[in-house]
């Protein structure tokens, strides 16, 4: 029986591995960026340091949920009431502002 060629294989493209945490991405607004950047400065530290410590920190404290208040909810009519505008504002988006009441109304 005849032997199988040997083929070295081609290295992996790209950075080798670090062993290191694995790189997570995400789009931030160029002010709270820039907030960040003085956050950073005044600890003199990077920025993507600064992001790491900040989300720790974020993650460490424990905020109270602010309870909403009997006035604004029967003022706002709830979250139910938010709800229906936000379905209604959606569906008037998508219909035809040129057809009849009567054509809008059928199913």
């Amino acid at each position: 029986m005849k032997k199988s060629i040997k083929v070295d294989q081609k290295s992996k493209r790209g950075r080798p591995a670090t062993g290191r945490d694995p790189l997570v991405s995400s789009r931030i607004p160029a002010d709270t960026v820039a907030e960040v950047d003085a956050w950073a400065a005044e600890r003199e530290t990077t920025r993507s340091d600064a992001i790491r410590q900040l989300v720790e920190l974020g993650l460490t404290t424990r905020a109270q949920a602010r309870p909403i208040q009997e006035d604004q909810a029967s003022r706002d009519g709830g979250p139910k009431q938010r709800a229906r505008e936000l379905a209604s504002n959606a569906i008037d988006k998508v219909t035809d502002p040129a057809a009849s009441r009567r054509d809008r109304s059928r199913k």
